[in-house]
């Protein structure tokens, strides 16, 4: 594997995923551009197979993979979207997958992932470095390690969410002014501040996070990388990362305008937003980037902003939380 990733190589997976991932349209709707006095761009990743843009990373991650590496199979650890995610590509290339996932990670995410064929190994959370124990696990198998954000492949993957984004908003006559993406490791904005610096030069990228969570925030007016102290609201289940990853970083310190931070009931005023007037099912980390604009946290006056609805897998039970706020 190449030691850097750039545009040339998002584009590469576009080519490489089309026909394997689903190229989810662009949404606007009127109330949203009035609330915010702007023009908003939705791009809803629920409406991907899995239910969030994870396929892609994960899928084109798999498909470089050679004849021996795919007998062999792959291992993750993963909350639940990249772990489903990696058990769809796996089951789509027939090869066996070990997800290693939390304990009490939401159902949904387990059951999903088990029907793709992949085995679960549970763990703790709290008690467990999950990088660890993937790493021993893919190599008491001899199988490949795909981790949920810090690999070039999964970086490039993720970047065209951004790269689709830009050219449907081009085709409507419309340049960003900047984009929001929701943010745990940092995989998802790498891969689109990618495809923004080439094809959206002048657009600002920000990174959205909840608060308590918000690693990357905080790192990036650091100048270096600091880990979440762990004590946050996990609500926003998907976007726990303690700290952003050394590949992410890497490429997203020169290139984000910063970090936003947003609160579990702007969370949940984003998600009913999403159902009542998008349609849209969106998960709690799914939905962080919609919060900051509804929010008045990411200035949309005047400007057409971009805006990442990364996952819609969500417990029910969550979700009527949603609808009840």
């Amino acid at each position: 594997m190449s030691e850097t990733v750039g545009f040339t190589d998002v584009e590469a997976a576009a080519a490489r995923l089309r026909g394997k991932v689903v190229r989810t349209p662009v949404l606007r709707h009127r109330l949203l551009d009035e609330l915010t006095g702007g023009t908003v761009l939705v791009k809803p990743e629920p409406l991907q197979r899995t239910g969030s843009f994870k396929l892609r990373g994960a899928t084109n991650a798999a498909l470089l993979l050679d004849h021996d590496a795919r007998r062999a199979g792959v291992v993750t650890h993963s909350s639940g979207n990249h772990g489903q995610a990696l058990a769809c590509a796996a089951h789509m290339l027939g090869m066996p997958a070990l997800i290693a996932m939390p304990a009490d990670a939401p159902g949904i995410k387990v059951s999903a992932t088990r029907r793709w064929g992949a085995e679960i190994h549970p763990f703790d959370r709290h008690g467990v470095d999950r990088d660890a124990l993937a790493r021993q696990l893919a190599e008491a198998r001899g199988a490949t390690l795909i981790p949920p954000f810090d690999h070039l492949h999964v970086i490039a993957g993720q970047g065209t969410v951004a790269l689709e984004l830009i050219e449907d908003a081009r085709a409507a006559g419309l340049m960003l002014d900047a984009l929001a993406v929701c943010t745990g490791g940092g995989g998802l904005i790498a891969g689109c501040a990618l495809a923004a610096e080439a094809l959206a030069p002048l657009a600002e990228v920000w990174a959205v996070e909840p608060e308590g969570w918000d690693d990357t925030r905080v790192s990036l007016a650091a100048g270096h990388r600091i880990a979440a102290d762990g004590q946050g609201d996990g609500f926003c289940d998907a976007l726990l990362s303690k700290q952003p990853g050394a590949l992410t970083f890497a490429i997203n310190h020169p290139r984000l305008a910063g970090g936003i931070a947003v609160t579990r009931a702007e969370v949940l005023r984003a998600m009913r937003f999403a159902f009542d007037h998008l349609k849209i099912v969106a998960e709690p980390g799914g939905a962080v980037a919609l919060a900051a604009v509804l929010a008045g946290k990411l200035d949309a006056r005047g400007r057409t902003i971009g805006v990442v609805i990364s996952g819609g897998n969500v417990d029910p039970a969550v979700f009527a939380l949603a609808l009840a706020a």
